[in-house]
């Protein structure tokens, strides 16, 4: 991938990712005075939020995926070994959403992996769905954060706002049909919501990305499951509701 030189400053500024330069004729071109003085200004200050967040919504896979993977907008790119993008077809009709990497994650680069993962896709071959980009139907599945918390500790504020428009921009790429939202802090954080996950289970949600609404089926994560075998029965019923709402045409 190649960048001119302005726009490479721009990512460097919102800490979107690596240092990019343009190559012609396999060296590297540097930028004018004037480009150099305005790359100069641009990393003087933070870049605003919504700037930030409007440069992330213009990207194409390819480049969200090396803002992902350079991303330092918040401290958690001091301690993770790996950003998790994400996995799957990038066409799928379902996208599952979870919440954060855990250190099987964090080690692999890929979202639910160890038990948690296994659980997830029994769930899935379940209802004739996988990870596998060649399935018949296969899904996508992210995380609401790129990087490992500490400890898995509950994410901060600040790092759910750092990683939504990647989230959001992920949604908006792929235009997937449903959305099947795992765990308690994915529904919060998604769904702008402090209901717990009781009370957004049982119906569809409508969450407005890139001009449309993508119905949205909250049910429990994976690893919850593991320690509450009871609730493995309403998480099936949330993801018969989630096949009734595609088939239904949502």
């Amino acid at each position: 991938m190649s960048l001119d030189p302005r726009r490479a400053a721009l990512w460097q500024a919102m800490n979107l990712g690596p240092e990019w330069v343009r190559r012609e004729h396999g060296q590297p071109a540097r930028p004018s005075p004037a480009q150099d003085g305005a790359a100069a200004a641009a990393l003087q200050a933070p870049v605003p939020a919504a700037q930030r967040a409007a440069a992330i919504a213009a990207m194409g896979w390819d480049e969200l995926q090396a803002a992902v993977a350079g991303c330092t907008a918040c401290g958690l790119c001091q301690t993770r070994t790996r950003t998790v993008f994400g996995v799957g077809s990038r066409t799928a009709r379902w996208m599952i959403v979870g919440e954060a990497p855990g250190a099987e994650e964090d080690a692999r680069g890929e979202p639910f992996v160890g038990q948690a993962g296994r659980l997830l896709d029994n769930m899935l071959a379940a209802i004739g769905r996988s990870r596998a980009q060649d399935a018949q139907a296969p899904v996508f599945i992210a995380n609401v954060l790129k990087c490992r918390p500490p400890g898995n500790r509950n994410p901060q504020p600040e790092e759910v706002a750092a990683c939504e428009p990647f989230l959001l921009r992920q949604i908006e790429l792929a235009q997937p049909q449903l959305l099947l939202v795992m765990g308690r802090f994915a529904a919060q954080s998604l769904l702008h919501t402090d209901a717990p996950i009781s009370a957004l289970r049982g119906r569809a949600h409508r969450l407005p990305v890139g001009g449309r609404e993508v119905p949205a089926i909250v049910t429990y994560h994976p690893a919850y499951l593991l320690r509450n075998l009871a609730d493995k029965a309403k998480a099936w019923a949330d993801l018969c509701l989630a096949l009734q709402l595609d088939e239904g045409g949502a």
